[in-house]
């Protein structure tokens, strides 16, 4: 734990989509190839950092998301790195045809930030918690798949796929969540991090749920349950050796989203242990259910994602599975 350089205690909050406003100013200064193009959106994704640095350099194209990604797309064949944003609700949600035709068919390197992403929207409720994006967007061809764990890992991430050649999106929360990584914690697209070393059940999370699986782990731990958190910021292409190694060291797997289960990260591991590793598995996120209004703190226990809700999933799994009761 102590090499991964993790903050020894969340003491800060701040939107994940800040730190994406940051990474990517600092991407603009790196390449001088990199564009944006936003719609309406811009202070609200936090890309108008961008444009305020690099004027030249920046598109609004209005309310048009389906437009937006074909500018994405030619911008990117004309050897530009374009990063798009817009509400995830409205990009992928309203333009996945347009992404799935325009950008990665061709193969093209477009990053699309998908903003005010899952239950962090808070009081805009239902049609704006976009609780799909990572389902929908894991299932289309050549696109990476990334969800950071916070703003600092934001930041990285986006400097990160402005190197990478590769179709990526990125989702990102409104509202401030902890940040539990400092700037020498490691990051690489393709790679999962095991944030606690343990060996009775792994905690397999990734966004802003591993804040909460960290926090599960501490209370197991007093109850004398050796928890292991892996952390997996990239959905896709997703880290088989990290999470098969754990699923082998504890025999026991609860998977930890905010998002729908389906065809999410708890699909995405399920799929891996079915054919290579069966392992005893829950699925923590949302249960095909959508999102209703309230705030973060609210909806998060309405939907049992909270670390309490963790813990005693943790305990119930243990409890089928080993008879005994931890």
């Amino acid at each position: 734990m102590n090499d991964l350089h993790l903050a020894k205690r969340a003491l800060t909050t701040e939107p994940i989509r800040k730190g994406f406003g940051r990474g990517l100013v600092e991407a603009g200064k790196l390449h001088e190839n990199v564009v944006a193009a936003c719609a309406d959106l811009t202070e609200s994704t936090n890309m108008h950092f961008f444009a305020e640095a690099f004027p030249e350099r920046f598109i609004e194209i209005g309310v048009a998301e389906q437009n937006l990604v074909t500018v994405g797309s030619g911008l990117a064949a004309m050897g530009k790195i374009p990063f798009v944003s817009s509400y995830a609700t409205f990009s992928p949600g309203r333009n996945w045809e347009q992404i799935r035709t325009t950008i990665a068919l061709n193969n093209q390197p477009v990053k699309i930030i998908g903003s005010h992403a899952g239950l962090y929207t808070g009081a805009d409720g239902a049609t704006h918690q976009m609780l799909e994006d990572l389902s929908i967007m894991r299932a289309m061809p050549n696109m990476v798949v990334l969800a950071p764990g916070d703003s600092i890992e934001a930041a990285k991430a986006t400097l990160a796929m402005a190197k990478d050649g590769r179709p990526t999106y990125m989702r990102v929360t409104r509202e401030a969540t902890p940040v539990m990584s400092t700037e020498q914690t490691p990051f690489q697209i393709g790679r999962a991090y095991v944030y606690r070393k343990g060996t009775d059940v792994s905690l397999i999370t990734t966004g802003t749920m591993t804040y909460q699986a960290m926090v599960a782990a501490a209370s197991l731990h007093k109850d004398g349950v050796n928890v292991e958190v892996v952390h997996v910021p990239t959905i896709k292409p997703i880290d088989h050796q990290v999470i098969l190694d754990s699923a082998e060291r504890t025999r026991h797997v609860v998977t930890v989203e905010e998002g729908q289960i389906n065809g999410g990260l708890g699909g995405a591991v399920a799929e891996l242990l079915g054919e290579n590793l069966p392992t005893p598995m829950i699925r923590i996120g949302m249960n095909d259910r959508f999102g209703e209004s309230g705030r973060p703190d609210e909806l998060l226990k309405h939907f049992g994602l909270t670390a309490a809700h963790i813990a005693m999933t943790a305990h119930r799994l243990l409890m089928d599975h080993t008879g005994h009761k931890h």
